[in-house]
């Protein structure tokens, strides 16, 4: 399937459930993993070269609210994704730059965790499925080794899904 540089994140658009699975302690050989629901609405933006999201995620210590933000640079032909977390609202994460090739997009971001520097990885794998997975690593060895701390799979749900009332 041949998709036009700057279409590729076009499957995401929509209402989507989402199954959480994230490690609790990162980065020091744990596995300690929680899972947990959430749910999404994404939609386009910027003549069809952006997209922004909401997310509600359900962690069993409470509900949160979080978006991306997903812009594609045409001259580069690569993506940036920021976080932004609804706990820390003055705070958007570095953003993660990358492409689509080979049917998966990676996006990568020098970072810091626990005060010491990291890379982070966002994966995107099997879009064209109907449950997409998204998968988020850190590395704290430059790359050569990478620790995946949380995935994301999405079902889609129908477009007047309410995702302010779909985990009560």
């Amino acid at each position: 399937m041949t998709v036009v540089p700057g279409t590729e994140f076009d499957f995401l658009h929509g209402q989507w459930e989402v199954a959480h699975r994230r490690l609790k302690t990162r980065l020091a050989g744990a596995d300690d993993w929680q899972e947990f629901g959430g749910c999404v609405a994404v939609w386009p933006t910027l003549g069809g070269i952006g997209n922004v999201d909401d997310n509600l995620l359900a962690l069993p210590e409470g509900d949160y609210r979080a978006m991306s933000v997903r812009s594609f640079d045409q001259r580069s032909g690569e993506w940036a994704i920021w976080w932004l977390d609804g706990r820390s609202p003055h705070g958007m994460d570095v953003p993660v730059v990358g492409r689509f090739e080979g049917g998966e997009g990676i996006f990568l971001a020098e970072d810091v965790f626990e005060g010491r520097p990291i890379k982070v990885r966002f994966r995107w794998r099997s879009m064209e499925t109907p449950t997409p997975v998204w998968e988020q690593a850190f590395s704290a060895d430059g790359g050569k080794s990478w620790e995946v701390n949380w995935t994301m799979t999405f079902r889609r749900t129908p477009d007047r899904h309410d995702c302010n009332n779909a985990l009560t």
